[in-house]
């Protein structure tokens, strides 16, 4: 079993990011658990504000509208990282599981704009309501109700997953943070050492540091196996707790910002708490929205100057912004123009989770023509 030892220097990343293996690559990873996670907290918070009246989709409705925005959510966030960062994944097709590399989730993962598309789409969809017939055949829609509330909602509900998501970043070793010091060299205690940067930013190794790392996989290879194979045995090793390991792995490894700590701090923490305090009051719908647009987009582009862009693209930063923060830029000027736009509506506020009204039960059923 991993453990971490707090001390007042740095440490080498030692967590297995595979809970239970079980056939080849096939195995169950804290990365799904934390989606399985972040959703389920999102449909606890959402029945909750539902039986406060704060919410006007029927408690009796969260799970299947949570469920929904779910599948979607993950297609989205997928696709995203597909279409953002590494569309050559669209022509990757193999004979072994998952055939096609869109679904190969080992080659990168999900990109957070991707999922907030895919959940406003969720939104749209849950705010038709379903439909459902009485024994005359007369069609209703049951729980609908508008737009721009069920994006307010969801706005609420998003920082737990971001913030789930961003720790398994983390267990993974995925997205690296800037470098602080170098192998072997004194390091801030906060600071940690990623096994994974020999897979992610190999390249950009200095070249006594790859051949340190190709031998120290040498070390570890059996037979005619290879340098990488080699390494990759010495991390399971790390992993298992073998004794030694982590100060070997220590004079090879860059000392780097645990920046997808920072990201679970402020897209889960601080951009939940600018949220809900927003929300304590009934707001004209869209305006929660329009704040999370905009406080998500400020908290990415100054947290990504401690991250690294993706190693594989080739244009990794356009006019000293990432990829990622421009699309962050794009965020708070759509949301700054919506703000704008909607904060005038004259539409009845709602929402309000500080003002109980459990006495009040949302329409069950909307009739359309």
């Amino acid at each position: 079993m991993n453990t971490i030892t707090v001390t007042l220097a740095d440490w080498v990343h030692n967590l297995d990011p595979v809970i239970l293996p079980i056939s080849g690559r096939l195995a169950v990873r804290w990365y799904g658990l934390s989606y399985a996670l972040g959703f389920f907290v999102a449909w606890l918070f959402m029945r909750w504000l539902s039986k406060r009246g704060a919410c006007a989709v029927p408690a009796a409705r969260t799970a299947d509208a949570i469920l929904l925005t779910a599948i979607i959510t993950v297609v989205g966030g997928r696709l995203g990282y597909v279409l953002f960062y590494q569309p050559g994944l669209l022509n990757d097709f193999s004979s072994s599981f998952p055939f096609w590399g869109v679904f190969d989730t080992t080659q990168g993962g999900m990109a957070s704009h991707g999922g907030i598309i895919g959940a406003i789409v969720g939104a749209w969809l849950v705010s038709r309501g379903w439909k459902v017939s009485d024994n005359e055949g007369n069609i209703s829609r049951a729980g609908a109700c508008p737009l721009r509330h069920v994006l307010d909602t969801f706005a609420l509900l998003c920082p737990f997953g971001l913030f789930f998501g961003r720790l398994a970043n983390f267990v993974n070793g995925e997205l690296l943070g800037r470098v602080v010091a170098g192998p072997g060299e004194s390091a801030p205690w906060w600071a940690v050492r990623f096994p994974q940067e020999f897979s992610e930013r190999f390249k950009e190794l200095s070249e006594d540091q790859q051949v340190a790392m190709l031998q120290f996989g040498q070390q570890f290879a059996q037979g005619n196996e290879s340098p990488g194979i080699g390494y990759e045995r010495a991390v399971s090793m790390l992993h298992e707790g073998v004794p030694g390991m982590a100060e070997k792995f220590a004079q090879i490894l860059n000392a780097r910002h645990p920046s997808q700590l920072y990201q679970a701090l402020a897209e889960g923490v601080v951009l939940a708490t600018v949220l809900w305090i927003i929300a304590r009051k009934p707001r004209l719908p869209g305006i929660i929205g329009c704040w999370f647009m905009i406080t998500y987009g400020v908290l990415r582009v100054v947290t990504e100057f401690w991250r690294l862009p993706d190693s594989h693209l080739v244009t990794q930063r356009i006019a000293g912004l990432s990829r990622g923060q421009w699309l962050s830029v794009l965020m708070v000027g759509i949301g700054i123009a919506f703000l704008l736009r909607w904060r005038h509506s004259g539409e009845p506020k709602m929402g309000g989770w500080a003002y109980s009204r459990a006495d009040t039960t949302p329409n069950e059923a909307i009739t359309t023509p």
